[in-house]
C-alpha cells in the first residue's frame, strides 16, 4: 500500500511538471559556444638534411694523388661539420652511421648549434646531443644511431654545426670509416681533446668530407613532408662552389621556401658521386686520375672498385627510411651508360627495368616519384657514341612511356640548343658532364613546384 502511494505521488509530480512545461512560453536557448579554434597541428619529425653515406678509406690505404684529396686521420679530436638545412622546426635530432665500419665507433660527446661563421657557433642556440639520455655512446659496426631530440628554434635554410668528439682512432683496427667524400662543405678538425659545443673551435685542419653524419630531422607543425633527390655526382653537386650550397637540390629548397614559407617540404639530397642504378660505383677516381677516356682496346676499371652501393641496393636506406618522405626525384644512369663505354650491357632495356623497379618500390610505400631526363655528356671522360645512343634511347622512353609519375626535363634545361649532345658552355664547369653553379640553378628552375602538391599535403597534415 505504501509503495503504491509513493508511485501515485511520483506520477502526479511528473504529470504536473510536464503540464507546466507544456503551458510555458517557448524560451530561446542560449547560443552555442563558438567552435574551438583550429587545433594546433601535431609535431611531426620531417627530414631537413641528408646525405648518402659511403665507405671512407683509411689515409694509409688511399692514393696520395686522389682527385678527391685524402681523408685525414682523426683520433682524439672533435669534428665540427656544417650542413645547410632545408626547413625549420622546434627541435632537431641527428642520425649517425657506422654502416661501413668493421669495429665499434665511440662517440665521446656530441653537440648541435647554429653556425655563426666559419668554425664559430652560437652556443646558446643549440645543446648537447644525447643518446638514450647518455652524453656518450658506442655505435656498433654496421649500425646507425639516432640521437635524442634537442630543443632548437631552427629557421629554414639555416647553417647547423654538428660536433662529434671521437676519442679513439676513427678507423679502429683497420676499420673503414663511414661518411661522404664530396661534402662541398668545410669540416673543421680540432686540436686534440673534447671541444664539443665550444663557441670557438681550436681548428687544426679542414677537409671537404662528412664523417658519420647521415641525416638531420626537425620537429615541425607546418612542413607537409620531405622530398628525396636520389642521384649521382650531378645531384651531389660536383663542380659547384664549396660552401655556397649551389647544388640543384639546394636551389630547389630555396625555391620551395620562397614559395611556401614554413609550409615548404624538406629537401634531402642523397646523391653519390659515380652512383649507378644497376651496379655499385665503379672506377670514378681511376677515371679522374687518368685524365682521359678508355679506348676500345683498353681495360676499364673494375666496376665494383669504387665505394658506394647502387641506387637499387640503397633505395630503402636512403629513400624509404627518411623521416616524412612523400616524394622522390631520380636523376640516375648517366654513369650506367658512361662506365659501360662501348660494352653492350647495360642496354636501354636494362636501364628501363632498373628504373621501373625504383618506381614500383616507391609506389608500394605510397610515394610520388619523378624521373629526370639524362643530361648531355659529350666531351666527358666517360663519353662514347654507344653511351650517347643509350642516353638518347633512355630519354625517349622517359618522354613517351615512362613509369614515373612525371618527368622533369633536366636535359632540355642545361643542354646547348645548337649542339644538344653537349652542355651549354655557360653551364659547363669544364668537365662536360656536371653543371656549374648557374647550371645547377637552371636545373632546379626546371622543376615544377606544383608536382609536390604542397598546399594539398599541408591541408591534409593539419
Amino acid at each position: 500500500m505504501r509503495t503504491s502511494m509513493w508511485r501515485y505521488r511520483l506520477d502526479r509530480r511528473l504529470a504536473t511538471a510536464a503540464a507546466i512545461l507544456a503551458l510555458a512560453p517557448a524560451c530561446t536557448s542560449p547560443p552555442s559556444p563558438p567552435p574551438p579554434a583550429a587545433a594546433t597541428a601535431d609535431l611531426r619529425w620531417i627530414g631537413t638534411w641528408a646525405t648518402g653515406p659511403v665507405s671512407l678509406p683509411a689515409p694509409d690505404e688511399e692514393a696520395a694523388d686522389s682527385p678527391l684529396g685524402t681523408v685525414p686521420r682523426i683520433a682524439g679530436q672533435t669534428v665540427r661539420q656544417v650542413v645547410r638545412t632545408s626547413i625549420g622546426g622546434e627541435a632537431v635530432r641527428v642520425l649517425l652511421s657506422n654502416q661501413y665500419g668493421a669495429a665499434p665507433l665511440e662517440i665521446g660527446a656530441a653537440h648541435v648549434a647554429l653556425r655563426v661563421d666559419g668554425p664559430a657557433i652560437d652556443a646558446a642556440a643549440g645543446g648537447s646531443l644525447t643518446f638514450g639520455g647518455a652524453p656518450a655512446t658506442t655505435i656498433e659496426a654496421g649500425s646507425v644511431l639516432l640521437s635524442d631530440p634537442v630543443a632548437l628554434a631552427l629557421p629554414p635554410l639555416a647553417e647547423l654545426a654538428i660536433d662529434l668528439y671521437l676519442p679513439g682512432d676513427m678507423w679502429g683496427a683497420g676499420s673503414a670509416g663511414t661518411g661522404h667524400r664530396t661534402a662541398l662543405s668545410t669540416t673543421y678538425l680540432s686540436a686534440p681533446g673534447d671541444h664539443a659545443g665550444a663557441p670557438e673551435l681550436p681548428v687544426e685542419e679542414t677537409t671537404l668530407t662528412f664523417f658519420y653524419l647521415a641525416r638531420v630531422d626537425v620537429s615541425t607543425r607546418t612542413a607537409p613532408g620531405a622530398i628525396v633527390t636520389l642521384g649521382d655526382s650531378i645531384t651531389d653537386g660536383t663542380a659547384s662552389t664549396p660552401d655556397t650550397n649551389s647544388r640543384w637540390p639546394d636551389f630547389l629548397a630555396e625555391r620551395l621556401v620562397a614559395e611556401y614559407g614554413d609550409a615548404a617540404p624538406g629537401v634531402l639530397n642523397v646523391g653519390i658521386g659515380g652512383n649507378r642504378v644497376l651496379s655499385h660505383n665503379g672506377g670514378m677516381e681511376t677515371i679522374l686520375r687518368r685524365g682521359a677516356p678508355f679506348g676500345p682496346d683498353e681495360t676499364p676499371p673494375d666496376p665494383n672498385a669504387f665505394f658506394g652501393p647502387s641506387a637499387l641496393s640503397r633505395f630503402d636506406r636512403d629513400v624509404l627510411l627518411q623521416a616524412g618522405v612523400t616524394h622522390v626525384v631520380v636523376l640516375e644512369s648517366i654513369n650506367d651508360v658512361g662506365f659501360a663505354y662501348d660494352n653492350p650491357w647495360p642496354a636501354v632495356e636494362d636501364l628501363i627495368a632498373g628504373h621501373k623497379a625504383l618506381v614500383q618500390r616507391a609506389h608500394a610505400r605510397g610515394l610520388r616519384i619523378y624521373g629526370g631526363t639524362l643530361t648531355p655528356f659529350e666531351g666527358a671522360l666517360t663519353y662514347s657514341g654507344t653511351g650517347e645512343a643509350k642516353r638518347q634511347g633512355f630519354n625517349a622512353w622517359m618522354r613517351s612511356d615512362s613509369a614515373y609519375d612525371a618527368v622533369i626535363e633536366f636535359d632540355l634545361a642545361i643542354r646547348d640548343p645548337d649542339h644538344p649532345t653537349r652542355i651549354l658552355p655557360a653551364y659547363d664547369p669544364g668537365d662536360a658532364i656536371h653543371g656549374n653553379d648557374d647550371g645547377y640553378r637552371v636545373m632546379a628552375e626546371a622543376v615544377d613546384l606544383a608536382l609536390f602538391d604542397v598546399q594539398a599535403a599541408a591541408a591534409a597534415a593539419h
